[in-house]
């Protein structure tokens, strides 16, 4: 079995508040937080053996606690980014060979991901959901990878512990 784990970046700030490039506009204390906790949830199933991301700042910091806990660069990829081509994205992530990918985007693309595997008729639950540090996990068959996953199975965003930081 293959798995993909398409991540959403954790809580960045307001993006109308942020003075600069959007790409740079980083995550909030409490994104880094969820970074963490995404990392120790992911970590769980066994370490990714690739790990991508969009080059924005914010997608980079999700997964870099994932990464270090795994060995692992984080392999950045502009078909990730923000206002990316959805299917070409899927179809890229489908081509890979690893066993375990972990792929960090941002909300567009998640959607556009899951509105093309609900057209192709993959069960996403009665309301699905992409909020940000939630990831999907997308199962296909250990070889070919083609065609749509066998089975997409959400993750909420971790909770960090009551008290935590906000």
């Amino acid at each position: 079995m293959r798995r993909l784990y398409l991540v959403r970046h954790g809580k960045a700030g307001d993006r109308h508040r942020f003075d600069g490039d959007d790409r740079d506009r980083p995550l909030t204390t409490n994104g880094l937080r969820q970074a963490e906790l995404l990392a120790e949830l992911l970590a769980e199933s066994g370490a990714p053996d690739r790990i991508l991301s969009s080059p924005a700042e914010r997608c980079r910091q999700t997964v870099a606690p994932l990464a270090k806990q795994a060995g692992r660069d984080v392999e950045l990829e502009e078909w990730l980014d923000e206002g990316s081509d959805a299917l070409e994205a899927l179809a890229l992530l489908t081509e890979l060979e690893e066993a375990v990918v972990a792929a960090c985007t941002h909300g567009d693309v998640i959607w556009g991901v899951l509105d093309w595997l609900a057209r192709g008729g993959v069960d996403l639950g009665a309301r699905p959901d992409a909020s940000k540090a939630s990831t999907w996990a997308l199962d296909w068959p250990d070889s070919p990878a083609e065609g749509v996953p066998i089975r997409a199975s959400y993750l909420p965003p971790p909770v960090p512990p009551r008290g935590g930081i906000t």
